[in-house]
């Protein structure tokens, strides 16, 4: 919230798809490389080479308008996009802009805001059109010179443009986090923010409180992360404010986010599209999109996040809480449905996935996608506590973390440890007994009508077992002692 001001909000999403070739031609499309070595002459814009458009990046575009629930247009067509930039050898990009694949879409999620209220939301979708990226310059640390790799000219992109119906910082990036859990449960791209597969620009307009008129809007482009885009929102929001209460005008240009120092810096003058003088690309025809095509993509679309989460609801008893979180990521998702053909224990795998595996994956920096041990191996953990194997604090601890680490099975690790529990009761009484003439004082408490003294009982004959401990045996053979 900015004090005497209202936010207007639209994000621009750039989202290359995951095709195995570009769009334009058959140069692979995959991340890093050696620098220029997955290029061509169509890619590089020499002079007499002809662009063939990749038909999978056609469907991923349809898929990716189905699931954000747009109207699918039979006719689309290509148009070129005039500029000059180093990385656009062409001197222009192959773009959408009269007829693009998608338009009037519809996104609903929930979100917090920043008074801790949970609330409702949806926002539009205004199109999805299909283009082309552009190469990567890469500048030295002095300013002084730059190098060109044109590895990325070519990859097949997606933009999706809304509507500006977000009002603040917590609003866009819980849009974008929904948006990017669909894009990625489509299956049309990785959506990986660190290697510049998803990226937003942000346009921003602050007016005042009770204004029909919106204030003049900012650009501020290629934020690669739902961090940055928070920081960048509240940073030019109140830059803004400040400039109106010093009576200076609200400039219409692009700005570029520097999440290091928190603030945007000026770039250029914001351009309309009749500057790039837009026209059809005369080397590829229109793209049809007959009804049959539609709905055999349409039937290919994988079942949705919040669809999903509903089936979890219904099927699993799982509350909405847990849900939300499994159906947050495909790779999450998958994974504990996967596990559950091993398991019947189903909060418990939902428990071990959302509390125990998210903490070490956020704790070791990692993607739940560089998780090294397979479902199964999940299944047998929890399967081991509930055999009563191993305990519940041993398994989320000492198990789990050896299992990230790449340990083995947890059987294996279980036996290489000597984690077994402890079960035998002579064994444990005499434990038991040893606790009990060590702490006369929590047992005298205890004896006085001070039963939660117990658990720290409890915990010294853990202490003594090393956590092997069978929890129920010793608290019945405490009961059984101390009465």
């Amino acid at each position: 919230m900015l004090k005497g001001y209202d936010i207007t909000i639209g994000l621009e999403v750039h989202c290359e798809l995951n095709t195995k070739t570009k769009v334009f031609c058959g140069c692979k499309n995959e991340f890093g490389g050696e620098a220029n070595a997955h290029t061509c002459p169509v890619c590089l814009g020499m002079p007499g080479m002809l662009p063939v458009l990749n038909k999978q990046a056609v469907e991923k575009c349809i898929l990716a308008g189905f699931a954000t629930n747009c109207t699918i247009n039979d006719i689309a067509h290509m148009d070129r996009k005039n500029y000059f930039y180093p990385d656009s050898p062409k001197a222009y990009q192959i773009s959408q802009l009269y007829h693009p694949l998608c338009s009037e879409g519809l996104v609903k999620f929930s979100y917090t805001d920043d008074t801790g209220s949970e609330k409702q939301s949806q926002v539009r979708i205004e199109r999805i059109h299909l283009e082309e990226d552009a190469g990567k310059s890469i500048h030295d640390a002095w300013g002084k010179s730059s190098l060109l790799d044109f590895n990325r000219c070519g990859v097949p992109l997606i933009e999706i443009v809304t509507y500006p119906d977000m009002t603040s910082a917590e609003q866009t990036c819980a849009f974008f986090e929904a948006l990017r859990a669909r894009l990625r449960f489509a299956g049309v791209s990785d959506c990986k923010m660190q290697e510049g597969s998803l990226r937003a620009d942000v346009n921003l307009s602050i007016k005042p409180i009770g204004s029909d008129t919106l204030g003049t809007r900012t650009e501020m482009k290629n934020l690669n992360s739902v961090k940055a885009i928070y920081r960048a929102i509240k940073s030019e929001a109140k830059r803004q404010a400040e400039e109106l209460s010093q009576g200076k005008r609200i400039i219409q240009e692009t700005r570029r986010w520097d999440d290091n120092k928190g603030k945007s810096l000026r770039m250029r003058s914001k351009e309309e599209a009749n500057d790039y003088r837009y026209f059809p690309d005369p080397d590829l025809t229109p793209i049809a999109v007959d009804e049959k095509w539609k709905s055999e993509l349409k039937k290919s679309l994988p079942e949705m996040p919040d669809a999903k989460m509903q089936r979890y609801i219904n099927e699993y008893s799982l509350p909405e809480y847990d849900s939300g979180i499994l159906t947050s990521d495909p790779d999450i998702s998958n994974f504990f449905e996967e596990t559950l053909k091993h398991t019947k224990n189903i909060k418990s795998v939902s428990n071990f996935i959302m509390v125990d595996m998210l903490r070490i994956i956020k704790e070791r920096e990692v993607e739940f996608s560089d998780v090294c041990f397979a479902p199964a191996d999940l299944a047998q953990l929890i399967n081991s506590v509930d055999n009563g194997i191993i305990n519940i604090s041993t398994a989320k601890t000492t198990v789990l973390e050896a299992m990230f680490s790449g340990e083995g099975s947890p059987d294996n690790i279980i036996v290489a440890k000597g984690l077994k529990q402890m079960g035998n009761e002579n064994e444990l009484l005499s434990i038991v007994r040893a606790v009990i003439d060590e702490n006369p004082t929590p047992v005298q408490q205890y004896k006085e009508g001070k039963q939660q003294v117990i658990g720290f009982l409890m915990g010294q004959v853990m202490k003594k077992t090393q956590g092997k401990a069978k929890p129920d045996t010793v608290m019945a053979l405490f009961k059984k002692e101390l009465n």
